[in-house]
Order: C-alpha cells, then structure tokens, then sequence
C-alpha cells in the first residue's frame, strides 16, 4: 500500500461551494491560482501516481486569521466520502481557550487519524508549555502529530516558529507521542535527520521540493546534503512519503523516491508501511 501521507485538500471541489471561501484559501496559501477539483481529477491522479491513500491536512487559524481555513468538519466530510482513499487528520488552533474540546471531539466523534499543527502559520513554539494540553489529548486517544517544520511558503508563515531543533524538547518531554517533522524540516535536513537518529518517535515526511525538478532536487537531499545511504541504513523505519500536494505533484515524487538508489525494501517502509506505524 501507497499512502501519501502529507496532502492539502483546501482546493477539493467537495468543500468549495463558496466562491469567497476558494478565494481566502488561495490567498491565505499563496496558491493564487489553484482552482477547486473535483474528486475523480484526485482519484485519477493517485491512480498515475500508483498512491492508495492520502493523509488529508486541515488548518485552523482561527487566532491568528479568524477563520478556520480548512475544517475538521470538513475533512470529516471527505473522508465520508472516500474513506477507502482518505485518512482524514484534526487540526486546532492551540491558542484556542478551548482547543482541548476540540481534539476530544475530533478524536472520539469525527473519528479523525491524527494532528496537523502549523507553527509558522499559527505562530508558537512546538516546545512552549501551553501545548502540554494538546499533547497530552494526542497521547490519551493514541493519536500521532504531523508538524510543519521548516520553511514555509505560505504568506504570513515566519520559519523562527518551525525550526527542527525547537522539536526535541517535544520529543524528550513525551516520548511516547509520535510526531512527524513535514517537509524534512527543509533548508535544516540535517538537524531533522539528527533528531529522527536519536528519538524513535520522531519522523519525517518527503514533502520538499523548492528548486530544480524531483529527482534532482531529492539527490541533492538524500544522496548530496545527507549522506547517500543515510535513510536506507539508518532512519529507513522514520521517513515517510509525502507530496504536499497541490503545491507539489504526487507521481513526479514518486517517481523521483524510485531514483535514490534505496533498497525494495526500504522503499517499501517509506512508501506506506512506515505511515500505518505512524498512524498506529
């Protein structure tokens, strides 16, 4: 099985009646030109790309913007309507007075997989005391955290907040809490693949892609920047695929992971088996 763990559906059709509500999405993203698709063009591009399911990333902004950009309720919804093709993940806003609310009822009535938390975008600290809340409601229902790490092309989104080292006091205060570092933590890949060596609960995704094509962009990073065979010796249980579509397209990932050199079995883990470890 193929899952794509790392997917934004801000621009699925299903949820895009309102034509003020595309607009704000493209804005806030800075994806100013990407229009709402309707569910076959998702289903007919996962089927190109050989991808079985896809983690979908809702975002709430709802103290720094206003506005919850993509729901809970809403990811609910398209999980209802795929839920053989999509995982659907909660996101809260941790400023939130009642961001605990929330998470135990995205968790226990929505049914939703995991976390999504944006600290660029929502502007705190991973390591800051007041998200002990959240965390802790993560470990009680059993539920993993996909964090944006690193830069961030979204407007509005400082990378001070996203930092991989501003991580490992996260994971050193719970190590019981699996979180994954999106993007690699990109420019600072090899702080990532620091803290993934030393704390089994963390992982990573391989939703970077900022300059040249896939495959040139990805050897620079896994073969170049880390060393060659850094993932598939060590940190081949940790790393998980992940496209960030729509910013970036899914089969040119794929394909660029198979350029790598990695042994079957290693992509194999980081294709899907290390997502459904993560997702518990």
């Amino acid at each position: 099985m193929v899952i794509d763990i790392h997917t934004h559906p801000a621009f699925f059709e299903a949820i895009n009646a309102d034509e003020e509500r595309l607009h704000l999405r493209q804005t806030c993203l800075g994806l100013y030109k990407t229009g709402a698709a309707p569910l076959a063009h998702i289903f007919n591009q996962m089927k190109y790309a050989g991808i079985d399911r896809l983690g979908l990333l809702p975002l709430d902004l709802t103290t720094t913007h206003g506005v919850e950009l993509v729901s809970n309720a809403e990811i609910h919804h398209l999980v209802s309507l795929a839920p053989e093709k999509f995982i659907g993940f909660a996101s809260v806003d941790p400023r939130r007075k009642d961001a605990v609310e929330v998470l135990e009822y995205a968790f226990g009535e929505l049914k939703l997989s995991g976390l999504k938390l944006h600290p660029a975008k929502q502007k705190f600290y991973p390591m800051d005391e007041g998200l002990d809340a959240v965390y802790a409601c993560c470990l009680r229902h059993n539920k993993p955290i996909l964090f944006h790490a690193g830069i961030s092309l979204q407007p509005d989104a400082p990378s001070q907040y996203a930092r991989p080292e501003h991580f490992e006091a996260v994971a050193l205060r719970y190590p019981r809490l699996r979180m994954c570092l999106g993007h690699f933590g990109w420019p600072w890949v090899v702080e990532t693949a620091a803290l993934l060596l030393k704390y089994p609960n963390v992982y990573a995704d391989t939703g970077l892609l900022y300059f040249d094509s896939a495959r040139e962009f990805y050897q620079h990073v896994f073969t170049r920047t880390l060393g060659q065979h850094w993932v598939d010796r060590s940190l081949r249980h940790q790393v998980l695929f992940g496209s960030n579509n729509p910013r970036f397209e899914q089969i040119r990932m794929v394909e660029a992971l198979h350029t790598l050199g990695w042994r079957a079995s290693t992509l194999e883990l980081v294709l899907g088996g290390n997502a459904l470890e993560f997702l518990g």
